[in-house]
């Protein structure tokens, strides 16, 4: 019969710890079942492989650890590594080399999804798992910069800057004989009607033939910003690296739950509400803490960024349940608050 895990307050004895630890770090760098020779040998707990053999077994009943088959090692479960995270992980800060990779994403010349998607394809390079960034939801984010700009014979290019930091850029089509003047004369109706509305009111929003500029030109700008604020108020989403995760070598063993990632990875939609359900500025679910089945392969670990101390989004490293948990999430809290820092400069 099953041991009972120790309760929230509970703690493993700190041998059976140490083995945790042992286990856990020798399947995240080899992938292999671990045995109780190896760590009888690997580490110096002052005790014989039997004495150890009988710890694995009762951090087995306890539900720490899993045997994938009779003769095998153990393997960590979703729980053991949930022990780690919460307990036994180190808190060493990124390491120089890795904290100057992720200050070269930080340009304050750039925009919010430049700065999200150079910062994510970084870390998922770091991590050699999958990064992804999401911004909130919110229909109450005001545009602060409105801008309609010729690009080319017939086009024009619509530029709308947030409260978020998010630049959107829409081209759109201008109706024949449209002249700099009349361009002009939309961009003041951009200012009048559209700059500080937020993105809620501007799904409503109309420009019409009293205002300056043509009727046909100040027609396309209304379909053009009703489009617009229906995207953005369902967020920015942006991932890279999903490739190292589908090619871990557990996968790679198995099609059934290959094919299971791929279908989380897919998810848009999925994926991003994950990223997004953080309820404080850091956040690890692992496995079957995942509500969607199809995430159950993964640990999803998140941070929040900021601008000018209200929360922005999140950022997020998404990778199989065995994985450096120490350094990813050191990572993980570096870039997040180097994220928060250039935007909350930039707009400032």
């Amino acid at each position: 019969m099953a041991g009972n895990p120790p309760d929230d307050q509970g703690e493993l004895s700190p041998r059976k710890e140490h083995i945790l630890r042992a286990v856990i770090v020798e399947y995240v760098s080899a992938a292999e079942p671990v045995s109780s020779d190896h760590v009888a040998d690997r580490y110096r707990l002052g005790v014989r492989s039997a004495t150890v053999r009988g710890e694995l077994a009762e951090l087995t009943q306890l539900g720490f650890l899993e045997q994938p088959h009779t003769s095998a090692g153990r393997i960590p479960s979703d729980l053991g590594y949930r022990y780690y995270v919460d307990r036994l992980r180190s808190r060493t800060p990124a390491s120089g080399a890795d904290r100057s990779a992720i200050r070269s994403a930080q340009d304050d010349d750039e925009t919010l999804s430049e700065i999200l998607s150079e910062s994510t394809r970084i870390l998922a390079r770091l991590t050699r798992l999958c990064a992804a960034a999401a911004t909130m939801k919110d229909s109450t984010v005001a545009v602060r910069q409105a801008l309609l700009t010729a690009v080319g014979p017939g086009r024009a290019m619509l530029i709308l800057v947030l409260g978020n930091g998010h630049v959107e850029n829409r081209i759109i089509e201008m109706p024949p004989g449209t002249t700099l003047e009349q361009i002009g004369g939309a961009n003041d109706a951009l200012a009048a009607n559209v700059v500080g509305k937020t993105l809620g009111q501007l799904q409503r929003i109309r420009l019409d033939s009293g205002e300056a500029g043509p009727a046909d030109l100040l027609a396309g700008l209304t379909t053009t910003l009703r489009s617009a604020a229906r995207d953005l108020t369902r967020g920015h989403f942006v991932t890279a690296g999903e490739e190292y995760v589908v090619s871990q070598p557990e996968f790679l063993r198995n099609s059934e739950i290959s094919a299971q990632v791929v279908s989380g990875l897919e998810d848009e939609a999925g994926l991003r509400q994950a990223v997004l359900q953080s309820s404080g500025e850091e956040t690890v679910t692992i496995g079957r803490e995942h509500k969607d089945s199809a995430l159950h392969p993964l640990a999803i670990s998140r941070r929040i960024f900021f601008i000018r101390g209200s929360e922005a989004g999140a950022l997020a490293i998404i990778g199989p349940t065995r994985q450096d948990y120490d350094r990813s999430l050191a990572l993980l809290e570096y870039t997040a608050g180097a994220i928060s820092q250039t935007l909350s400069k930039i707009f400032d």
